[in-house]
């Protein structure tokens, strides 16, 4: 609750204060369907006038973004490395498409991205 309270405050403050960064770490814990739609609507908003970086787990934020970056590790014997990849638009569906179904890519589940994303 308190990081959805942190996106309410900074909604309200954002355009008082210098903030031209705003980041959110996986503030859709423990929200689903709707409440979703509506933390991904107000991030959206703020991103009109402000950069967004929203770490999330869920597709109907995901898909509100403008960019998608998809964050992975890789091991070796000696170290992980943490790396980051911007997706292009068919890889941003698959991917949402897995946040909805899992790793089993279903036709429904890449017909759900598709919507998401509004194509």
């Amino acid at each position: 609750e308190l990081s959805r309270l942190m996106l309410c405050i900074k909604n309200l403050v954002a355009d008082k204060m210098a903030m031209p960064t705003i980041i959110f770490d996986e503030i859709d814990t423990g929200i689903s369907g709707e409440i979703a739609f509506k933390v991904a609507s107000m991030m959206k908003n703020l991103a009109q006038k402000h950069q967004v970086i929203a770490i999330s787990h869920l597709p109907q934020i995901a898909a509100k973004g403008d960019a998608h970056f998809f964050v992975y590790k890789e091991d070796n014997e000696q170290n992980t490395v943490s790396k980051v990849k911007e997706l292009t638009a068919e890889q941003r569906i698959t991917e949402i498409a897995r946040m909805i179904n899992g790793n089993v890519l279903s036709q429904s589940a890449i017909d759900n991205a598709k919507e998401l994303l509004g194509r």
